[in-house]
């Protein structure tokens, strides 16, 4: 049985293809899947903390020797770390800002990339606690960056998520993109066609 982390981080509620995708993804799963488990979350409209000098000092403090005050500044952390570690599937929505991941999405990873939590330090350098998960990312995007294309250099979303969920321990992850959604009506329609047959597919092999 699956436990599944659904996170939506766009701050549009209307109009919004990444929720709209992921959305369909949960409700095609589920129908398949009714014994499996969903924790949804949306934090592009929660209010998360930005790294802090409390937050920073919380962490690198083990949790006997914490003061109320770095107790209470790391709790928030806490929360999503149990959250993500206790999930063993992930379903996140991710547009594409300024070629990257929004802020508010950076700052869930800061929440979450821990020491002796989600990675270890070992001789060998560092370790991620989290195998055998897998992950899907669906992103919004208004140009297209395949290989190979004009603007595939301006790609550091899925490089970065990549890396990031590798570091601990996260490898299998499906890219679902929907591209070209400032380009013209054909292009869209193409990539929002293209991207339906990849949900259907993913629902089916993932």
């Amino acid at each position: 049985m699956a436990h599944i982390l659904h996170i939506d981080s766009s701050p549009r509620r209307e109009n919004s293809y990444s929720r709209t995708f992921s959305n369909k993804f949960i409700n095609f799963w589920k129908d398949g899947h009714p014994e499996d488990t969903v924790i949804y979350r949306d934090i592009g409209h929660e209010v998360l903390p930005y790294m802090n000098e409390k937050l920073f000092k919380a962490m690198f403090v083990a949790p006997e020797e914490r003061s109320p005050e770095l107790v209470e500044a790391i709790k928030i952390s806490d929360i999503f770390v149990d959250e993500f570690i206790a999930a063993n599937r992930y379903v996140f929505a991710i547009p594409m800002f300024n070629f990257n991941v929004p802020a508010i999405f950076k700052a869930y990873i800061d929440l979450i990339v821990r020491v002796n939590r989600t990675f270890a330090v070992v001789p060998e350098g560092y370790k991620g606690l989290l195998e055998n998960k897998k992950m899907l990312i669906i992103t919004s995007r208004g140009d297209t960056y395949h290989s190979g294309s004009p603007m595939a250099a301006y790609d550091f979303q899925e490089p970065y998520l990549r890396t990031i969920f590798g570091f601990i321990g996260i490898t299998d992850i499906t890219f679902i993109h929907i591209d070209s959604l400032m380009g013209d009506k054909n292009a869209r329609t193409k990539s929002l066609e293209a991207a339906n047959l990849k949900i259907n597919y993913t629902v089916t092999n993932w």
